[in-house]
C-alpha cells in the first residue's frame, strides 16, 4: 500500500531534515574510541533514558505491538510494560553497583569477576541474543517502508540495513542518544494523537466492549499465562542482560544521573504500547484482512492528515532505525572491546579500534538482512524480540548479580560455566521443541551451576568463611 502525497513527502523530508541535523553536531563530539562508545561518560540523566529508550521504544513498541494486538489484544503491552519494569530495576537497584564499576562494557565485568573466558563467552551468547532483536527491527522496518513505498520485501529489507548502518557508523551514543530526545519528542506526541484517534474511533471503551470479548481481547494473559508471563519475564531478565542499557549506566557522569536516567525510562516507557494497542484493536474491526504488521503504517496513512502523517511515518522509520541502530552499536562495543582487543593488542590501537566497531556495525547489519530474507518476512516481530531477551538474560543476568552483589562468593570457574551453560540449555530446549519457555531452564541452569560455585570458592573466600565460623 503507497498512497504518499506532496504534502506526505515534504514532511517526511522535513523530519528527516531535522532529525540529520541534530546527528551531524552529534557526530561532530566523538574524538575517541571511548566517545563512540560511552560518550566520554558525559551523560546526563536525560540522555541516559533517551539513550535507553531510544533503543527500548523502537519498532518492537510500536509496529510489533500493533501487530500483536491486532492478533491477541491487551497481551501485546507486555513489551512497553515489562521494559519498564526493568527500567525500575535497574534504576534503584542497580545504577550505583554498575556506573561505579567504571566499565565499558557488561562482559568486561564479568571478565573481572569470573576471569579466563568469562567475558568472551558472554560477548559471544550475547551478541546472538542482542542480533535476534535486530532482526526483528528490520522486520519492523520492512512493514514500514512496503505500506510507505510499495516497496517490494527485498528492497525494504535493503534499504532498512543500509539506514541502520548510517544512522549509528558516524555518531556512536551520542548520536543514538541525542537523536534519541529530538526522536522520542516526536514519536510520543505522534503516539498521542494516534492513540487518541484510535480510541475515538473504536467508540471509546464502550465501543471496545461492544466488539472485543473480554478474553482474550482485554486480559494481559490472552495467549495464555504461561506464554504472556513469560514474555514480561524476558524483558525484565533480557534489559537487565542487554549491553545497550547497561552501557547507558556506563556513560552516564555520576550515580545520580545513571540512577535519574533509567527511573525517567521506567514512567516514560509503559505507556508507549498503549497507543499501538488501540491501533492494532482499531484496524483488527474494520480492516480485518490486513496484514497485521501493517496496522500501524496503514492506520497512519488512512487516518492522518497527510502533513501530520509525514511526520508520523518520518518519525516511525527514525524509531525503527535507531533501535537497530542501538542493537548493532551494542554488539559491536561488545566484539571490539571483549574480543578484538583481547587477541589482537597489539594492533588494537584506538583508531583500529573504531575501524573495527563500525566494520561490526556493517557486519551485523548485512546478516539480520540475510535472516529476514531467509523466510521470516511473516513471522511475528515481538516473537523474535521475545527470544532475544529471553537468551541474553539466560546468558548474563545471574552471572551478573552474583558479580555485583556477591563479589568473591561464587568461584570463579562456576561463574564462567554458568555464563555457558545458561544460554545453551535455552538454545537446546529451543531447538529440541519443548512446550514451556526456553528462558526457565537457561536461568536454572546457570543458578545450579553458581550456588554449586558457592560451596567451591577459592582458598582465601573459603578461609574466610570458616574464619567467620570459628
Amino acid at each position: 500500500m503507497s498512497g504518499l502525497t506532496t504534502a506526505h513527502m515534504v514532511s517526511i523530508i522535513a523530519t528527516l531534515s531535522l532529525v540529520t541535523a541534530v546527528g551531524v553536531y552529534s557526530g561532530r563530539r566523538i574524538k575517541s574510541a571511548a566517545d563512540f562508545s560511552l560518550g566520554g561518560r558525559r551523560a546526563g540523566p536525560m540522555l541516559v533514558a533517551a539513550t535507553i529508550m531510544g533503543t527500548l521504544v523502537g519498532g518492537a513498541s510500536t509496529i510489533g505491538t500493533a501487530q500483536l494486538a491486532f492478533r491477541y489484544g491487551l497481551s501485546a503491552w507486555w513489551f512497553t510494560l515489562g521494559g519498564g519494569i526493568a527500567c525500575l530495576v535497574l534504576g534503584l537497584l542497580l545504577a550505583k553497583p554498575l556506573r561505579e564499576t567504571e566499565n565499558e562494557t557488561m562482559p568486561e565485568l564479568l571478565g573481572k569477576a569470573y576471569g579466563g573466558y568469562a567475558s568472551v563467552a558472554a560477548s559471544l551468547f550475547s551478541s546472538v541474543g542482542t542480533f535476534l532483536n535486530l532482526v526483528a527491527q528490520v522486520l519492523s522496518a520492512v512493514a514500514l517502508l512496503t505500506s510507505m513505498l510499495a516497496l517490494p520485501a527485498w528492497a525494504a529489507a535493503l534499504a532498512a540495513a543500509g539506514l541502520m548502518v548510517a544512522y549509528v557508523a558516524f555518531g556512536g551514543v551520542w548520536g543514538t542518544g541525542l537523536v534519541g530526545l529530538a526522536k522520542l519528542a516526536l514519536l510520543y506526541g505522534i503516539l498521542l494523537i494516534t492513540g487518541v484517534l484510535a480510541y475515538t474511533g473504536l467508540g471509546g471503551w464502550e465501543g471496545l466492549r461492544a466488539t472485543f470479548p473480554t478474553y482474550p481481547w482485554f486480559s494481559l494473559l490472552g495467549r495464555g499465562a504461561a506464554t504472556d508471563l513469560a514474555a514480561g519475564f524476558s524483558l525484565l531478565v533480557g534489559v537487565l542482560s542487554t549491553q545497550t542499557y547497561i552501557q547507558a549506566m556506563f556513560s552516564a557522569r555520576s550515580v545520580g544521573a545513571a540512577r535519574r536516567g533509567a527511573l525517567r525510562a521506567a514512567f516514560l516507557i509503559p505507556p508507549a504500547g498503549i497507543p499501538g494497542i488501540l491501533i492494532g484493536l482499531f484496524m483488527r474491526k474494520n480492516f480485518p484482512d490486513l496484514e497485521p504488521a501493517q496496522a500501524f503504517p496503514a492506520f497512519v496513512l488512512r487516518f492522518l492528515p497527510a502533513p501530520l502523517a509525514g511526520v508520523a511515518l518520518a518519525t516511525l522509520l527514525v524509531a525503527v532505525v535507531g533501535t537497530g541502530a542501538g542493537l548493532a552499536l551494542g554488539i559491536s562495543t561488545m566484539v571490539t572491546k571483549d574480543i578484538y582487543r583481547r587477541y589482537f593488542r597489539g594492533a588494537a590501537g584506538a583508531d583500529r579500534s573504531l575501524l573495527v566497531s563500525r566494520l561490526v556495525i556493517v557486519a551485523v547489519t548485512g546478516l539480520s538482512l540475510v535472516v529476514v530474507l531467509s523466510g521470516n518476512l511473516k513471522s511475528l516481530i515481538l516473537e523474535w524480540t521475545y527470544l532475544s531477551m529471553g537468551l541474553r538474560g539466560a546468558t548474563v543476568c545471574l552471572p551478573l548479580l552474583a558479580a555485583l552483589f556477591w563479589p568473591g562468593r561464587i568461584a570463579r570457574p562456576a561463574g564462567r560455566l554458568a555464563i555457558v551453560l545458561g544460554p545453551l540449555t535455552a538454545i537446546l530446549w529451543k531447538v529440541g521443541g519443548a512446550t514451556a519457555d526456553p528462558l526457565y531452564p537457561g536461568l536454572l541452569a546457570s543458578f545450579l551451576t553458581l550456588a554449586f560455585g558457592a560451596f567451591r570458592m577459592n582458598p582465601g573466600a573459603a578461609g574466610e568463611m570458616r574464619r567467620h565460623r570459628t
